[in-house]
């Protein structure tokens, strides 16, 4: 099919796509209320180093040290899973109550994410009031580095430790990518739909409209009237 076969079908149904956007437009515009402005998210990011001492043997020679560094590296990946579940989430609240701060464990679980560098952990908190995710964190920080040996016992309690090696500060962060690019991706994807649904309806309603249509069905054209 030639490329101005295509155009001809899109010119015969424009008001297909033509309707799906503005019908997505529409309802966008209801339920997204883009005017109106949007809460703002505050943000706080800190480090943290995890690792376990090498044994100390007087005289003797050992590989502890690069084991040592091998078993930080893993403490790294299972301290970052403990930190988004729910039993560190209720320890943080715990200590969050005993200063008078009400919060929630699934708040902070929500609140709180994870990512990891090397050998560093990194603990991001997100919430809408800068004063408490400056406490979220604090508390974060302090069960971390002062109660990490009642989440892994067997590695922490005699001979590991969590240092707090990065605090940032409480940040406003703008609008994400995807709250940015919300309202134009569902436009290009109704006009994508409404693309498809023109070709597919050209393809299932039998309507002769050109001469090549014609000539498709084996019926030899001798004259057309061009229109006006």
């Amino acid at each position: 099919m030639e490329l101005r076969t295509y155009l001809r079908i899109l010119k015969r149904w424009w008001w297909i796509p033509a309707g799906l956007v503005a019908l997505t437009l529409i309802f966008s515009l209801i339920t997204l209320k883009p005017w109106r402005p949007r809460p703002t998210t505050y943000v706080m990011g800190m480090s943290f180093s995890v690792g376990v001492k090498p044994q100390q043997l007087p005289d003797e020679f050992t590989y502890d040290g690069y084991y040592t560094a091998l078993s930080s590296e893993y403490l790294i990946d299972d301290f970052g899973e403990i930190v988004k579940g729910s039993e560190f989430a209720a320890a943080v609240s715990e200590r969050l109550a005993d200063e008078g701060v009400v919060v929630a464990p699934g708040q902070i679980q929500g609140a709180t994410q994870t990512g990891k560098l090397h050998r560093i952990l990194n603990v991001t908190i997100f919430d809408g009031d800068p004063e408490r995710v400056q406490k979220i964190a604090d508390a974060v920080a302090a069960t971390m580095t002062e109660d990490a040996d009642q989440f892994m016992p067997r590695l922490l309690e005699d001979q590991g430790a969590v240092y707090l090696v990065n605090r940032g500060n409480v940040v406003p962060m703008g609008p994400s990518l995807k709250q940015r690019l919300d309202l134009p991706l569902r436009l290009v994807l109704a006009l994508l739909a409404g693309v498809g649904l023109a070709f597919l309806l050209e393809y299932l309603v039998p309507r002769i409209q050109t001469r090549e249509d014609m000539e498709a069905l084996g019926i030899d054209v001798l004259s057309e009237i061009p229109r006006a």
